[in-house]
């Protein structure tokens, strides 16, 4: 039986500390998994739908976008796939009684964990101008007021349209259509604040913004070095295709300030070796690295590989660099420049060490570089993946089996959402074939990514909002100004799964739209008037397409998904005759948006005819099918920038400079949580237990900095402007937790320390925030 919604919020005063863990997953994993799918879902429904998690007639896991092998196990999850699995399929509901018994001031007093657990939402609400509450409203009507305010605006850049990584191809492909048809690329998505700083680099470097390798490569690459990445929490199951490396005779390097259980060793719970005679030890060397050394990392690797071409030959593979490659000799004098002393300082890590990494990669039959967050979310972070494609082309490591760069997606579609247009920036080439499919001319001129998009509302220039599923006011940098930005807007619309902080920091008006989530069955009448289920695509990691299938009966009867949704706003806006656009672009683009709705296959033949590599669209994703969309550093060495080959660049090394008496700050996630979602209040492999804030701190610079294991303190960050000036951002009352980090650096999770990431603090290139790489002093309270 699940259980109740919890009444009070997190006790912060019960966070207790217990050491670290050395493993990751096995039993206690498996456990406190089902414990959640039981609390949330009950013990039946708990058992038919993780059974259907990740399998080819199933649904897509609403986490992470690892990929999934041809051979499925009959378990296909892990365990945080688990804990999303269950917050979606909860027997909890969330409906008009729950608004008119909360008014949304109290709501807002709550925290992230309090309000995702209260269930499904179920029912459109609105919240009127000066309203203390919600109240219920038609989907006829919600949906009308969105579109009045979208034909109130003065110009279509007054409105803005967010989207999460869990949206579907198909919802993604009709939403952009739907923000382009009202004539603005105003089209920021969570990519902005992630993967933005991949996507630039690789682009730049490689003529693709996404990995080269595919999970065969994985499998079967000799070295797989792990910078910046936590696996173990963030993407469990790749920690079974590391096993397999390992089997296969790999050896895997961790790049990481903390160290991390799962990069330690790992017990997989569907086997024999992980249940019982102890499990597989992951890294083979652990580099605790300085947070923003990983670009220094990178250049002693090359700097090491270089030296020793001079010295002794066969390291560098001059056949692919003369063919493939440009800007060889400029780099190369940029390691010879470059001073071992200043690559230990920015690392921390002595010169010996360094060389035994690289040495390493020098004999290397052929490597992976996996990263995530770690190396993005710093100002040089798009440097940073350069100095990576540099080592890697070095060696001639992209475009050959078991080789090439693997950033690592977070959110289960968020690739997809990109190659489906949700791009503030989109192509020339996207926009002529968008639109040649459907008889308008879309807007040229870019429009706001995350950070622009908060500017603009945060200078009053936006009047209209709207969040295809996430977060964004809890996802989002500098909290305290996001929120009163967002109070700045005329009408906030959220189309969302569950409760979140969004819905109660709002604009001057609100609705809530409550969509289908991935576990839910989706029937939609076509035109034959009889209802068929629907099925939607999603891409991974590894730039493969598969179809997703949820089995549950939706929270309501009514519910809508959320290509529904877009469907009946693009008729509102659309149908009959259409309307010129008023912004960049001109007239509005023609479509069927009834049998849109009614039969997702059709708008398949849109992509298809819009995007390249979707050829056989149907076809390739049916029974199970996989798409894989082609790659041409991967397929053919084929590079598609300035140059026409992959290029080499010649960086000037970069890393943060800490101030005397003040630590260097990372935000991330714990163990019992997902992006903004909190499952529960553990983060069990770093050995916290019933809470969250918490910092955590090397022991040596505690004493030094004159504060105690166990103190509460404030944390205040420190940002200096263009101008000189320095701002200061406080986030209250964090528990000290002495940690096995770096000297100089600290670490503390998200939501909660968004609040001191500067607003205007930005990845150089990408402009993604630099969550990872906060000034923050610790303060007495």
């Amino acid at each position: 039986m699940a259980t109740r919604a919890p009444k009070a919020d997190i006790d912060e005063s019960k966070v207790r500390a217990t050491g670290r863990k050395k493993v990751a997953v096995g039993v206690p994993a498996v456990l406190h998994a089902l414990e959640i799918s039981y609390e949330q879902m009950g013990v039946t429904r708990s058992i038919q739908t993780l059974l259907r998690v990740n399998q080819k007639d199933g649904f897509d896991c609403p986490g992470c976008a690892w990929p999934e092998e041809e051979r499925r196990h009959i378990a296909e999850f892990c365990e945080n796939g688990a804990k999303a699995v269950a917050e979606e399929a909860t027997l909890r509901r969330v409906g008009p009684e729950f608004f008119g018994a909360h008014p949304v001031a109290e709501l807002r007093e709550h925290d992230d964990w309090w309000l995702g657990q209260q269930g499904r939402l179920t029912h459109p609400v609105i919240l009127d101008e000066g309203a203390t509450h919600y109240r219920p409203i038609s989907w006829d009507d919600a949906l009308r007021e969105i579109a009045d305010a979208l034909r109130g605006l003065d110009d279509p850049d007054e409105a803005t349209f967010y989207t999460s990584g869990r949206t579907s191809n198909e919802a993604a492909f009709l939403y952009q259509l739907l923000v382009r048809g009202l004539g603005t690329n105003n089209l920021p998505d969570c990519s902005n604040m992630c993967h933005e700083s991949s996507g630039s680099a690789l682009t730049e470097t490689l003529g693709i913004g996404k990995g080269t390798v595919s999970i065969d490569d994985v499998h079967n690459a000799s070295l797989l070095i792990v910078a910046g990445q936590n696996p173990g929490t963030n993407h469990p199951r790749m920690l079974s295709a590391l096993e397999k490396a390992k089997r296969n005779g790999a050896t895997i390097i961790a790049v990481n300030p903390l160290p991390e259980a799962g990069l330690v060793r790992f017990e997989n719970p569907q086997t024999v070796r992980g249940v019982i005679l102890g499990g597989t030890k992951m890294a083979d060397q652990f580099v605790q690295i300085r947070l923003g050394g990983d670009q220094a990392l990178f250049q002693a690797i090359g700097k090491h590989l270089l030296e020793a071409e001079e010295r002794d030959g066969g390291v560098v593979d001059h056949d692919f660099i003369a063919a493939h490659t440009s800007g060889f000799e400029a780099y190369r004098q940029a390691m010879r420049d470059v001073a071992w002393s200043d690559l230990v300082a920015a690392t921390g890590v002595p010169e010996k060490t360094l060389r035994r990494v690289a040495e390493t990669v020098r004999t290397s039959r052929s490597t992976i570089v996996c990263w995530a967050m770690g190396l993005t979310q710093h100002k040089h972070s798009v440097p940073t993946l350069r100095d990576v494609v540099n080592v890697l082309l070095l060696q001639g490591n992209v475009g050959r089996p078991g080789a090439g760069v693997c950033p690592v997606r977070g959110h289960s579609n968020v690739q997809g959402d990109r190659t489906m247009g949700i791009y503030e920036k989109p192509s020339e080439a996207f926009l002529a074939a968008l639109d040649a499919e459907f008889g308008f001319t879309a807007p040229r001129a870019h429009g706001h990514d995350t950070v622009a998009a908060i500017r603009a509302m945060r200078d009053g220039e936006t009047r209209f909002f709207m969040g295809m599923g996430g977060n964004f006011v809890s996802a989002t940098p500098d909290t305290r100004v996001v929120e009163e930005a967002m109070r700045r807007v005329g009408l906030t619309v959220q189309v969302s799964t569950k409760l979140n902080r969004s819905h109660v920091v709002t604009g001057r008006r609100a609705i809530i739209l409550p969509t289908l989530g991935r576990t839910d069955r989706d029937r939609r009448a076509g035109a034959d008037g009889v209802e068929h289920e629907q099925k939607v695509t999603v891409e991974d990691s590894m730039s493969a397409v598969h179809a997703s299938r949820g089995r549950l009966a939706p929270p309501a009867d009514d519910l809508l998904s959320e290509v529904a949704i877009i469907a009946r706003l693009c008729a509102l806006l659309f149908g009959g005759a259409g309307r010129p656009s008023a912004g960049s672009g001109t007239g509005v683009p023609r479509a069927d948006w009834e049998a849109l709705e009614g039969d997702y296959a059709l708008i398949r033949q849109h992509i298809q005819n819009v995007v390249p590599g979707f050829d056989g669209y149907e076809a390739r994703i049916d029974k199970g099918r996989t798409l894989f969309l082609p790659n041409g550093p991967r397929d053919a060495r084929r590079f598609a920038t300035a140059t026409g080959k992959a290029m080499f660049t010649a960086n000037p090394l970069e890393y943060p400079s800490i101030p005397h008496g003040r630590l260097l700050l990372q935000t991330l996630r714990s163990h019992d949580q997902y992006n903004t979602t909190i499952y529960g209040k553990d983060d069990r492999y770093r050995g916290i237990h019933g809470g969250r804030r918490v910092v955590l701190v090397n022991p040596a610079d505690i004493h030094k900095l004159g504060f105690a294991e166990d103190e509460i303190v404030d944390l205040v960050s420190e940002w200096r402007r263009p101008d000189g000036e320095v701002e200061e951002r406080r986030a209250e009352e964090f528990r000290v937790i002495a940690y096995d980090t770096p000297r100089g650096n600290a670490a503390a999770y998200y939501p909660e320390t968004n609040v001191l990431v500067p607003l205007d603090s930005v990845a150089d290139v990408s402009g993604t925030p630099t969550s990872k790489s906060v000034i923050v002093r610790l303060e007495h309270r």
